[in-house]
């Protein structure tokens, strides 16, 4: 794939370029899924010890799933990219993760920030991984849309998971 899209350190780089210029607000609550019972849980904080994929990732020895987002899997068109763009906006810097209170496929899951900056949403602004609406109330929407006019696949080689669809 000719461009930008087709050079995975460019992706990355314009990973770090796209997280700034989104802007993505700092989170100070999570929102909880639709249907879930919220619960105050206390924030988790520290430096990530793997990433599994472009949403899911071990800190402090438990297994996180990114809130309101859905990123390829690794053997999917981008997914390989989309974890490894998530490696480089953690490396080594501490992340602080709000649970919402619910839990899949035995993961926690929250929304989390480095230096304020929304991972969900620097993923998505970068085109790699897309806002599930169900899960995020659509706050990401707008975001996936901008990496869509940039010409960031992911909207066309990664349809929209079911679980993510509000009517489900």
């Amino acid at each position: 794939m000719p461009g930008l899209w087709g050079n995975r350190r460019a992706l990355v780089a314009w990973l770090a370029l796209a997280a700034i210029a989104a802007g993505a607000a700092p989170t100070d609550r999570a929102a909880a899924e639709p249907g879930s019972r919220s619960v105050a849980l206390a924030t988790l904080r520290g430096v990530v010890e793997r990433v599994r994929d472009g949403d899911t990732f071990e800190l402090e020895g438990r297994a996180i799933r990114l809130q309101g987002v859905a990123a390829p899997e690794l053997n999917d068109r981008l997914g390989a990219e989309s974890r490894e763009a998530l490696r480089q906006l953690v490396a080594g810097r501490t992340v602080a993760c709000a649970p919402d209170g619910s839990r899949t496929r035995g993961r926690i899951v929250a929304v989390c920030t480095v230096d304020g900056r929304d991972l969900g949403a620097a993923l998505v602004a970068a085109g790699l991984a897309r806002d599930c609406p169900r899960f995020s109330g659509g706050r990401y929407a707008a975001l996936e849309r901008a990496a869509s006019a940039r010409g960031a696949p992911i909207t066309r080689v990664y349809p929209l998971p079911s679980y993510c669809r509000p009517d489900r």
